[in-house]
């Protein structure tokens, strides 16, 4: 469903459970529960974690009680911003003609629908926070839905 590499997937994954129980840090999982609620591997899990917290999106603390947080508040944190640290963003996406035929003549003729694609894709990224998995959003959001069809 989404077009990433697993390490970006598992980031995302991992701070969505982590938006799910925010209460402002007073919850904190371990890289093993949040493992094991996402059905993910272990080290992975640990590793994006650390990354994630040098990037300054969870906090942290060790030991009997310790575990991992949102050090923001989740409508402060976009998929771009943990997608953008697993994921080369290219300004530029690459012509199915090959790297040298849009922008040096005529596009290809998929051109405008990939640039449409891309522009889009970067504008819910952007525009998408780890809000929408709070289980009050959640809820919301399945009223909305309901009441559209």
């Amino acid at each position: 469903m989404i077009h990433f590499g697993k390490t970006a997937q598992t980031a995302i994954s991992a701070l969505s459970l982590l938006a799910e129980v925010y209460d402002g840090g007073k919850t904190k999982l371990s890289s093993h529960e949040i493992a094991e609620k996402r059905e993910l591997p272990q080290p992975v899990v640990a590793k994006v974690l650390t990354i994630v917290s040098s990037l300054g999106l969870v906090d942290g603390s060790r030991g009997p009680g310790g575990g991992y947080w949102l050090k923001r508040t989740p409508d402060k944190i976009s998929l771009l911003d943990i997608v953008e640290e697993f994921e080369r963003q290219d300004s530029k996406i690459m012509c199915p003609f090959g790297p040298n035929w849009c922008g040096t003549g005529d596009p290809c003729p998929m051109h405008d629908h990939l640039v449409q694609m891309d522009h889009e894709w970067m504008t819910f990224l952007r525009d998408t926070h780890l809000d929408v998995f709070q289980p009050a959003n959640r809820i919301a959001e399945k009223t909305s839905a309901r009441s559209r069809k």
